[in-house]
C-alpha cells in the first residue's frame, strides 16, 4: 500500500513542475517574439570619410589611422578636415590616456 502512494505522489509532482516548466517556456518565448530589435544605423564608409577628413594633415598616415579608429567606434566622422566636433558627440569625446583629443 506504500507504494503506490508514493508512486502516485511522484507522478502528481513531476506532472506539476512539468506544467510550471511548460509554462515559464511559453511565457520567456512571447516576451522573446514582442521585442522587436531596433535597426541598426547603416555602416558609413570609414576609408572614404577618413581620407576626406585628413586630406590636408601634415601627418594623413597617422590622421587616417586615429580616424578610422574612431569612426569604427562612433560610426560617424564630422565633416570638413578639422572642427565640426557637434557633429559627432562619440567621436569629439574620445581622448588618449594623456586626456587629449583621440580623433582628428
Amino acid at each position: 500500500m506504500a507504494i503506490p502512494k508514493t508512486l502516485f505522489a511522484s507522478i502528481l509532482i513531476s506532472l506539476l513542475i512539468l506544467h510550471l516548466v511548460e509554462s515559464d517556456t511559453k511565457i520567456i518565448s512571447t516576451m522573446v517574439e514582442s521585442e522587436s530589435p531596433s535597426p541598426l544605423p547603416p555602416k558609413i564608409d570609414c576609408d572614404g570619410a577618413c581620407n576626406r577628413r585628413c586630406e590636408l594633415s601634415s601627418r594623413p598616415n597617422l590622421c587616417n589611422r586615429a580616424c578610422g579608429t574612431c569612426c569604427e567606434r562612433c560610426n560617424c566622422v564630422p565633416s570638413g578636415t578639422s572642427g565640426n566636433y557637434e557633429e559627432c558627440p562619440c567621436y569629439a569625446n574620445m581622448t588618449t590616456h594623456g586626456g587629449r583629443h583621440k580623433c582628428p
